[in-house]
């Protein structure tokens, strides 16, 4: 099976996992800070929180932008449930704007709509590695006293005119997932220019306690806040740091799958990527949507290449159709163009390790179910 996406684990990753088994530390040891300091210097941004996944990583962000019951959110549907479901951990209400169907991004003419007296934060996603309309969002949450919590998780090492993804919202979130830019087994981040969210960021990370204080004896420790452990080890942080230093080659792989990808499908009737975002996007994805007259054919086509070892995969179901966020009384319709665009789209394998012959044998197979 060509798998959708998968990770990359060098010789020198392997030797960081080791080296820290052989330490003192297995957790909340030094590679820690190491990991983060280098995740912060890579994106140009003050203070990166590395926790234990993309999903702690949202959860963490809402409560440090201090979101809670009687508070919207305003997110898109076309993402993993996640960036919804921690908004709704938080007690806070989701509040669905829709998408620019060319890229598949957050519409910020649909969030203007949305925005009310009760609205905290705007969420936008950086769909299949694509950044979002940050201006735009910069511009409505300055407008409107607002924070800007950028989910990120699919889109480290891209770039929005000429600055790296992290630095431009007040919080940016990562996933460390094996499929995602770099991996460190499961794991994520946030970055923040502001102080006083890192600081609630590292405290939620560990049970809300703090300790060590300059005065204290070494036993003392208060709790602050209700935190969770969120911690990521020192294993997984070596892990991220050595990955780290192979981003840019990463993303230079996947650009150029991308770019033959773009080349393989030229003229095929099948609805791609803007192809302006070759050289900023993170390419975490190849979605292509079928046009509208074959995609009643999606399903078909999606499990005779999963027959044929293709493991292409939909990104994603939209978040308010699934049945949690129906009982909730999210209804279809909603978000017309978002559920349009989930309806046909078909993620294409993408991943640093692709190989030419792999991408023309996925290309002459889809070719082959289309006609």
């Amino acid at each position: 099976m060509i798998p959708y996406s998968r990770q990359s684990i060098s010789g020198a990753d392997q030797s960081a996992v080791i080296r820290v088994l052989k330490s003192d530390y297995l957790t909340q040891g030094p590679e820690i800070e190491k990991f983060e300091r280098s995740l912060a210097r890579y994106c140009g941004v003050k203070y990166a929180v590395a926790v234990a996944s993309g999903t702690a990583a949202l959860h963490a962000a809402y409560v440090a932008a201090g979101i809670g019951k009687g508070d919207e959110i305003i997110t898109t549907p076309l993402t993993f449930s996640a960036t919804a479901n921690m908004a709704l951990a938080v007690g806070a209400k989701v509040v669905f704007a829709d998408i620019d169907e060319k890229t598949g991004n957050l519409d910020p003419i649909s969030v203007t709509r949305k925005i009310t007296k009760r609205t905290k934060a705007i969420a936008p996603v950086d769909y299949g590695g694509n950044p979002a309309s940050l201006t735009a969002f910069r511009k409505l949450a300055k407008k409107h006293r607002l924070i800007l919590i950028e989910d990120a998780a699919q889109a480290l090492g891209a770039r929005y005119y000429g600055r790296r993804i992290g630095s431009l919202s007040d919080m940016t979130t990562f996933s460390f997932h094996p499929v995602k830019s770099i991996t460190t087994g499961e794991g994520g981040a946030i970055l923040t220019n502001r102080r006083d969210y890192a600081d609630t960021l590292r405290l939620f990370r560990t049970h809300g306690i703090q300790k060590g204080k300059r005065d204290w004896p070494a036993w003392r420790q208060e709790m602050l806040l209700l935190g969770f452990n969120y911690r990521l080890t020192d294993l997984q942080a070596a892990l991220g740091r050595s990955q780290l230093r192979r981003l840019d080659t990463f993303i230079a792989k996947r650009r150029a799958a991308a770019e033959r990808y773009f080349k393989f499908l030229k003229g095929v009737p099948l609805i791609l990527p803007p192809r302006e975002l070759l050289k900023t996007s993170a390419w975490h994805l190849f979605p292509v949507r079928l046009p509208k007259g074959a995609a009643k054919k999606r399903d078909k086509i999606f499990a005779e290449m999963r027959k044929r070892g293709i493991g292409v995969q939909v990104h994603h179901v939209p978040v308010h159709l699934h049945p949690f966020y129906r009982s909730l009384g999210y209804k279809r319709g909603m978000c017309p163009k978002a559920e349009t665009f989930a309806s046909s789209e078909l993620s294409l394998p993408l991943f640093p390790d692709i190989t030419e012959r792999q991408q023309r044998f996925i290309i002459r197979t889809l070719l082959q179910l289309l006609r």
